[in-house]
């Protein structure tokens, strides 16, 4: 998981005024880092591909990228790859 900076508790400012602008904005600072850490570990908890096991790869519908299929008719896997404007099952063994 990323680590966000934030902004020092530690800072002494003259204007009673400016100093709750800063607290203002660093608990801002805090609300947005929760909000990135909420959401890296969604990302990080989801599975990077799909692994299907199908007879046959046109049983996949809309594949993405990086998906992984055992082909039981051929005892295959495959990998779809998406490269450039190129995307196609390729052969993994």
């Amino acid at each position: 998981m990323a680590r966000y900076p934030s902004l020092s508790s530690f800072v002494q400012l003259d204007s009673e005024e400016i100093q709750n602008v800063y607290e203002m904005f660093q608990q801002w600072v805090s609300e947005l880092i929760l909000e990135l850490d909420t959401r890296d570990a969604q990302i990080d908890s989801s599975p990077s591909t799909n692994i299907y096991s199908v007879v046959t790869i046109s049983d996949i519908g809309r594949p993405n990228a990086g998906d992984i299929a055992y082909v039981a008719s051929t005892g295959k896997f495959k990998g779809y790859v998406s490269v450039g404007g190129t995307t196609a099952w390729q052969d993994l063994n």
